[in-house]
C-alpha cells in the first residue's frame, strides 16, 4: 500500500474513533461507487446524517506540525477541490437512493494532521459544508 493510502487509512480511523467517542454512530466506512467514495457515513444523536470526507496529512515531528498550523501553511481541506465535490455529491445521491428513509443530512470535512512516529494527531471538523454550484 502506498504511504499516502496508509496515512489516509490512519486518518479515517482517527476520525471514526473521534466521532464515536462523541456519540456519533458510524453507519458505514468507505462507501464506494465507480464515480466516488464517502469516507464515513455517521448519524448524530439528533438524527442528522453526516457524510464525511476525511483529509489527512502527516508530519515528521510534532514541532513541524505545530509550525505548519501556526503559520497557516497548506491545509488538508484544500484538497476537496471542485472535481472531488462533484464526485462526492454523486456518491451521496447514490447512498440516499439505496437508503430511502427520510434523512436530514449535512456534509462535513474532517481534517487530521498526524505525527505517526509519535502516535499524535490533531483534528478539525468543518461541519455543514455547502459546495458552490
Amino acid at each position: 500500500m502506498a504511504i499516502h493510502n496508509e496515512i489516509g487509512k490512519i486518518g479515517e480511523s482517527v476520525a471514526s474513533h473521534w466521532l464515536a467517542n462523541r456519540g456519533y454512530r458510524i453507519l458505514e466506512r468507505n462507501y464506494r461507487k465507480k464515480f466516488g467514495e464517502i469516507d464515513i457515513v455517521a448519524r448524530e444523536t439528533t438524527d442528522t446524517l453526516h457524510f464525511i470526507e476525511v483529509k489527512a496529512v502527516s508530519y515528521e515531528t510534532r514541532t513541524l506540525l505545530e509550525w505548519a498550523v501556526s503559520h497557516e501553511t497548506w491545509r488538508p481541506e484544500e484538497m476537496v477541490h471542485r472535481h472531488k465535490q462533484i464526485r462526492f455529491m454523486r456518491t451521496i445521491e447514490a447512498w440516499l437512493l439505496e437508503h430511502p428513509e427520510e434523512f436530514k443530512y449535512q456534509i462535513d470535512i474532517f481534517t487530521v494532521r498526524l505525527v505517526p512516529r509519535e502516535k499524535y494527531a490533531q483534528v478539525k471538523i468543518l461541519d455543514n459544508i455547502v459546495f458552490e454550484p
